[in-house]
């Protein structure tokens, strides 16, 4: 049997490039460690709008207005 994983990750839109790439290396990494091939390991990443999350019944902008994406 092959395993082709799908890791969904989920943040607030606003995540740089760079973040973008590490975590993608860390997840494909969790994979590869547990023994799945590099090539099949898949990650995607989906960036929310704050106003689209909530937290605590509110909107993240406003349940967490200070909080930043890194």
């Amino acid at each position: 049997m092959i395993i082709i994983p799908l890791a969904q990750i989920y943040m607030w839109k606003g995540i740089s490039e760079e973040v973008s790439k590490k975590i993608i290396a860390g997840v494909t990494d969790v994979f590869v460690d547990l023994g799945i091939p590099k090539q099949a390991v898949n990650v995607l990443i989906q960036e929310i709008p704050k106003e689209h999350w909530g937290i605590d019944g509110l909107p993240a902008t406003e349940a967490r207005p200070d909080a930043k994406p890194p």
